[in-house]
């Protein structure tokens, strides 16, 4: 018997297991479910939500976790990827997980492989269900890592799906249609069960599985509404009461009513559980952060910078809808950085009109591509593109290029960004 896998720091055991998988994405949960069963962890009592889409679950999952622990409820968060620092994926009650506990966990996973590998994701998944296990928390939140139906996470049975919005992204796994990709992030619903969906003219698939699997379906438009007002405030309305007047969530950015609007209708569905009063509700809109989701910093001589990772072309019109509501008496630079399997033309062309002079910057890692590779691809889509060499070197560039009363936008992934805001 080979002798049990040991690390003394958790670095060692990210190296390890890039690599312990012969593939990076396997999509299933036959070996997910028997490693876990084989750790011994007990399915929770405390309530789950599971928030999975194409757009907008981070966001969602950020202002829930805001919105519960300002009601007084202890929150256990598990949120993929990370920008700076991995144990940014594993929270309890805000709290990145510490190092002691990440220890432990992949130790207790190691010991029940068996003849099982898991990749890299699943790792991480099944350490946050262990570490939630131990620290006990009042209600777990879990973000899908990719599609849904056989994403990891989904080994549990969520109290609580959510399906933020559905777009073309990941295709090479999960279908090359929306309603294919809705399919598999329709796969987190459970009979009998709240289905939370935050679009309005959702893919049938999305309503035909919430039917076919007797979950009750909440859908965006229909079963719950949100209305923006001229001066910022807006009004959440479903079947148990409207909310007049509340504030507008922290988080920058035109999508933000809608994904407050899902993760309100979403927290409603456990008031029976986690009663969260309004004042809560308004403290957690006020509160709510995450980087990277049109994060607007100041810079040096009336220079703005924007981060955000928007990465398919749904999220980067998105984007463009934003900058256009916040317009600048100067010019829009962008620094951009894709992944190799991404739709770079369609990402471009949402932004065409809004970014005045580009910059391509390599993203690192197995899927990364190069900023050469990436001037070559947006020549293909008609935008000119200035290779710039790593992320921080694009930012050394475009500032240098830039002038007062110019922003500079840094978007494309979570290995833009991350790097990006390491700059900061």
């Amino acid at each position: 018997m080979p002798a049990p896998v040991r690390f003394p720091r958790v670095r060692d055991w990210l190296d390890w297991q890039q690599s312990a998988h012969p593939r990076a994405i396997d999509l299933g949960l036959e070996r997910v479910s028997r490693v876990l069963a084989r750790t011994g962890w007990c399915r929770p009592r405390q309530p789950v939500v599971t928030i999975g889409g194409t757009n907008g679950k981070g966001s969602c999952t950020a202002l829930l976790e805001a919105m519960l622990r300002a009601g007084g409820h202890r929150v256990g968060t598990f949120t993929s990827p990370h920008f700076l620092d991995y144990r940014e994926r594993i929270r309890i009650d805000g709290e990145w997980v510490s190092e002691a506990s990440l220890l432990a966990a992949f130790e207790r996973i190691a010991d029940a492989c068996g003849a099982d590998s898991l990749t890299y994701f699943e790792h991480n998944a099944l350490a946050a269900l262990l570490v939630f296990e131990s620290a006990c928390p009042d209600v777990i939140l879990l973000e899908v890592g990719m599609g849904g139906r056989l994403d990891a996470v989904n080994v549990v049975d969520a109290d609580v799906a959510v399906v933020v919005t559905v777009g073309l992204d990941h295709m090479e796994y999960l279908g090359n249609d929306v309603e294919s990709i809705g399919r598999e992030k329709a796969g987190i619903f459970r009979a009998g069960r709240p289905a939370i969906c935050g679009m309005p003219d959702p893919p049938c698939s999305i309503l035909d599985s919430a039917a076919s699997l007797g979950a009750c379906l909440w859908l965006r438009g229909r079963d719950f509404h949100e209305r923006v007002h001229a001066d910022g405030g807006w009004d959440y309305l479903d079947a148990l009461g409207r909310l007049e007047a509340l504030p507008a969530p922290a988080l920058e950015g035109v999508v933000q009513f809608a994904n407050a609007a899902t993760a309100l209708a979403a927290l409603r569905q456990l008031q029976a559980r986690l009663p969260v009063a309004r004042e809560a509700v308004e403290r957690g809109l006020r509160a709510v952060r995450l980087p990277g989701r049109f994060q607007r910093v100041a810079g040096r001589d009336g220079i703005e910078w924007v981060f955000d990772v928007a990465h398919n072309p749904e999220a980067a019109a998105a984007l463009a809808e934003s900058l256009t509501r916040r317009p600048v008496v100067g010019r829009t630079l962008g620094v951009t950085g894709t992944l190799v399997d991404k739709d770079v033309a369609g990402m471009l062309e949402a932004l065409r009109t809004r970014v005045d002079r580009w910059y391509a910057a390599t993203t690192e890692g197995p899927r990364g591509q190069s900023d050469t590779a990436l001037v070559a691809r947006a020549a293909g889509a008609g935008i000119k593109m200035t290779p710039a060499g790593s992320v921080a070197e694009a930012m050394r560039l475009a500032e240098h290029e830039a002038s007062p009363g110019d922003r500079i936008v840094v978007f494309g992934s979570f290995h833009t960004v991350g790097p990006a805001l390491a700059c900061v």
